[in-house]
């Protein structure tokens, strides 16, 4: 039974001059009904004791037309049933009810406009019909159809007015309800973007490190191979190590993508600046001359700031291996200072190609983009008389989410 009343509800819906035409001869049917009635018999309200006249019929076929085209012009049909109304209030003896249509155009007003304009609409409807049928009216004024008229027009405003707050607070709660589904989706994407973001930094650092330390031992090799095989051979051992270590970390940046019920999900922390010296002497063995001076009283940095300031000199190094030249020599120096570490790594810039990402890499994006996300600076550019200066300022604690409230 229920799912009858919702089809046809839907087919109403769809076609709505139908559902207004239909409205519109039910409101005639009761409009003629409400004729035939004596309110003043002698045992009070009695059927069947009077016939409305012509007029009254034309009256009600006319408010009853025009109901039909209500939802399209609501102000015009007004108008239209206000005015028949009007006519019947002053000439009517007895009189009819075709005020019952001016009730369901004021209604449609309420519930299509704003409250001002309802106020102004149902106020004017109500004092024109009411003072029309009290002072031109066959009736006294203190009569019960003329309190009748008043009452049904105040009742068809308040009615119209409740229905559009009803919808209004639906339509603002769907509204809402689409926009917090829009802001999650949104978030999720962006989370998903951030997360791909920090992986491709992780993989471009491990793999631009580690291969250019492989160039370099595999360039030495080749050089040497001949005349001294024994450092050629120290040199491959060197390849196959960075290898192994390249493999390692793609290993465990790769396993990051994995579901939290995969095997095999990577354990090993993060690298830090505890790791420091182990980085600095894979380039040392790669033939760099690579100085560190540290004054960080044994800070420990929280996991986020520490991986950031090792891949920060990750790749200043790499950069300088890479472009500065055979003869260059870099200087790593990590200093606390108040509530940030400072990361400063410079070279002499002996070599031609001196000026890192010149062709169009993602080193020092990458760098900055890191630093930017732990609310740090990053400053790089080259030094007054050659080389390059990469400097980073990381804060020791990073902002963490309060409770009930927003990172």
């Amino acid at each position: 039974m229920s799912g009858t009343l919702e089809r046809t509800r839907c087919r109403l819906t769809a076609h709505p001059l139908a559902l207004d035409a239909a409205l519109a001869a039910g409101v005639l049917a009761c409009m003629v009904a409400g004729s035939f009635v004596d309110p003043h018999g002698k045992n009070g309200v009695t059927w069947g004791v009077r016939t409305p006249d012509t007029l009254a019929l034309v009256l009600m076929v006319l408010g009853a037309l025009a109901l039909v085209f209500r939802r399209r012009a609501p102000r015009t049909v007004l108008a239209l049933t206000g005015t028949v109304s009007l006519v019947e209030c002053i000439v009517g003896d007895p009189r009819a009810p075709v005020a019952m249509s001016a009730v369901v155009a004021l209604f449609t007003v309420a519930a299509s406009t704003d409250r001002p304009t309802t106020w102004r609409l149902g106020l004017l409807t109500m004092t024109v019909l009411t003072g029309a049928s009290m002072l031109f009216g066959p009736l006294p004024w203190y009569a019960q159809e003329n309190l009748a008229i008043f009452a049904w027009t105040g009742i068809g405003a308040t009615a119209g007015d409740a229905v559009r707050s009803r919808r209004a607070v639906v339509q603002a709660i769907r509204e809402r309800a689409e926009r917090a589904e829009r802001t999650r989706e949104e978030e999720a994407r962006r989370r998903v973007a951030e997360e791909r973001l920090r992986i491709a930094r992780d993989l471009h650092d491990v793999v631009a490190h580690h291969i250019a330390l492989v160039n370099v031992q595999a360039g030495v090799a080749a050089h040497v191979m001949d005349k001294r095989p024994d450092q050629a051979k120290e040199a491959l051992a060197h390849v196959r190590e960075a290898s192994r270590s390249a493999l390692n970390e793609l290993r465990a940046t790769v396993g990051l993508l994995r579901q939290s019920g995969d095997p095999e999900a990577p354990t090993e922390p993060a690298p830090g600046l505890d790791r420091l010296d182990e980085l600095v002497g894979t380039f040392r063995s790669a033939g760099l001359h690579v100085e560190v001076a540290r004054a960080d009283n044994g800070t420990t940095l929280p996991a986020a700031v520490g991986l950031a300031a090792y891949r920060v000199i990750q790749e200043a190094l790499t950069n300088v291996q890479k472009h500065a030249g055979t003869e260059a020599k870099a200087e790593v120096s990590v200093v606390r200072v108040g509530p940030n570490v400072e990361i400063t790594v410079l070279d002499n810039g002996s070599g031609e190609d001196d000026a890192p990402d010149s062709g169009g890499g993602h080193g020092l994006l990458g760098m900055r983009e890191r630093v930017t996300a732990l609310r740090g600076t990053l400053t790089t550019g080259p030094r007054y008389g050659g080389g390059f200066r990469v400097h980073a300022i990381l804060p020791v604690k990073t902002r963490t989410a309060a409770p009930g409230g927003t990172a």
